[in-house]
């Protein structure tokens, strides 16, 4: 037991279940007992690595694909160079040092991190110490937006439903035996999900993101009135289907109920739901994240590297290069999709539905 799980039993034996998505809001970003608030998670001594983390041939390429983005649309004299969810500041950090040489990129740049997170907010500024901090996008300055979005959506708290013969039943949180729990509501209609209902059958798990939309949308309307191009990496699909929630301590899965606020809870992307809500602006085609890096050169960039490696560094290299795009690692269950306006080229590495 945690002190936010007798915080979150006492709140449902007085108000009752709640929502899966309250109850990984509190888990995360409870101000005193949740997860973000309390550690840094990234890297070897955390719970988990990020690919910035594994390697900095990652935020090089997303830097050189936002540069060339920024060329392809006129090299505008003032934009916002903006990451949500920055971490450690590692990938802002190595698309700084890549970009360097892009003749007018730095002198046009504003760099803007979006963070909620107090510990993670010290760590950005020993690394990105030029950055200004944002809790939300919507107080970044009207400019044209180039973006990236690593591993962020993944970590928004999400609701989960199974679809009933009489509607859908969604999964709450309860407590039995002084124990969380989860449960099902009664079936009723969900408009949300009207348009799954085409494609699900009844024992069908469907998960809903509710600040997804919002949060897409405002990213695609702001490219879409000012210009710009999004990144957005993360692992997912095109459309949610089954039960993707999980618990992350140590490197190794865990009860996400077992221990609150002591683990990382994440579930898959519903990259259609960003696509939809992101609208104003133009999206790409879903592209693996492996696909996606060899087509900017990661290999040759891997190679470039490797010549002034020997030993345990050479073997160490040659495996984050690995990590980052064979199949079997993240090359594959790690996808990208691209935003920028309509009637531009699309951001380097991406491409458009036949």
């Amino acid at each position: 037991m945690t002190a936010l799980a007798d915080l979150l039993i006492a709140r449902i034996g007085q108000t009752g279940p709640i929502t899966l998505a309250d109850y990984m809001a509190e888990c995360l970003l409870h101000p005193k007992h949740g997860y973000y608030a309390t550690r840094d998670p990234f890297g070897t001594k955390g719970d988990f690595i990020t690919a910035p983390e594994i390697s900095q041939m990652f935020g090089e390429m997303l830097g050189l694909c936002l540069a060339q983005a920024w060329i392809d649309q006129g090299q505008p004299t003032h934009f916002t160079l903006a990451e949500i969810g920055p971490g450690r500041g590692t990938l802002m950090a190595d698309m700084l040092r890549a970009t360097k040489s892009v003749p007018g990129f730095h002198d046009a740049a504003s760099v803007h991190l979006i963070e909620a997170s107090p510990v993670l907010r010290a760590k950005q500024a020993e690394l990105v110490p030029q950055a200004t901090w944002h809790d939300t996008i919507s107080t970044l300055p009207d400019a044209p937006l180039f973006m990236v979005a690593n591993e962020f959506f993944d970590a928004l708290p999400i609701r989960q439903f199974t679809r009933d013969d009489a509607g859908w039943r969604e999964h709450m949180v309860g407590v039995q035996d002084d124990t969380l729990t989860l449960g099902l509501s009664a079936a009723a209609p969900i408009e949300a999900l009207d348009h799954r209902l085409d494609d699900t059958k009844t024992g069908d798990l469907v998960e809903l993101c509710p600040a997804l939309p919002g949060i897409a949308a405002q990213i695609g309307q702001r490219i879409a009135d000012h210009g710009g191009a999004a990144l957005i990496i993360d692992y997912g699909d095109w459309r949610s289907l089954g039960d993707t929630l999980q618990a992350i301590t140590d490197h190794a899965p865990v009860d996400p109920f077992n221990a609150p606020g002591d683990a990382d809870l994440t579930a898959h992307v519903d990259f259609e739901a960003i696509a939809q809500a992101a609208s104003p602006a133009q999206f790409t085609r879903l592209t693996t994240q492996g696909v996606f890096l060899e087509r900017l050169g990661v290999t040759n960039r891997a190679q470039s590297l490797a010549q002034h490696l020997t030993g345990d560094g050479l073997d160490q290299h040659i495996a984050a290069h690995r990590r980052l795009t064979h199949p079997s690692e993240m090359g594959e269950i790690f996808k990208v999709i691209g935003l920028h306006p309509k009637g531009t080229p699309p951001p380097a590495g991406l491409t458009h539905d036949a």
